[in-house]
């Protein structure tokens, strides 16, 4: 049963990311516009799609995180055989994925000042200088966005609009 669920699900994601399935979508969603004016728009028109659509994302879900689980399995794998063939490889490193993220970020640090200690090329130190810039924009991207967020939705939480609202009431 498990294995011919991974095969069905394998082969179901394979074909929902191919090009023929977008047409197929695409030629439903078509048809279902082109009976809009035919059913005057009606709420029954409209339920149908959105039936349809979440019945079958619903499915997808399932069937998507089984091959995902199953393909980033198979990475693991494949790394860990890595590790242990390498003889410089440290074997500390197999099973990395069940560290929690205080932890990987400890193993990330001590990478970057390990990188930092490890004379480079010219061009991985421009590599590692865009990395570093790109880090520092998203930073800012994040700060501005949470700025933004904060300036929009202080009117929904001020004092002063609530007391307005009552004054007007």
């Amino acid at each position: 049963m498990k294995n011919s669920f991974q095969k069905f699900a394998s082969k179901t994601s394979n074909l929902a990311g191919s090009t023929y399935a977008f047409l197929l979508a695409f030629g439903i969603i078509i048809a279902w516009l082109a009976l809009g004016p035919r059913n005057h728009y009606s709420d029954t028109w409209l339920i149908t799609i959105a039936t349809i659509t979440d019945v079958i994302i619903f499915l997808m879900v399932f069937l998507i995180q089984n091959t995902q689980n199953r393909d980033s399995k198979a990475i693991q794998l494949k790394l860990n055989e890595l590790i242990v063939a390498d003889q410089k490889a440290r074997d500390a490193f197999i099973g990395l994925e069940t560290l929690t993220d205080a932890e990987l970020m400890e193993l990330d640090d001590e990478f970057q000042r390990l990188l930092a200690s490890i004379e480079t090329t010219p061009a991985m130190r421009k590599l590692h200088k865009k990395v570093a810039h790109e880090k520092e924009r998203r930073t800012t991207l994040y700060d501005q966005a949470e700025h933004l967020m904060g300036a929009l939705l202080s009117p929904l939480t001020s004092k002063e609009v609530t007391g307005h609202q009552q004054k007007h009431r």
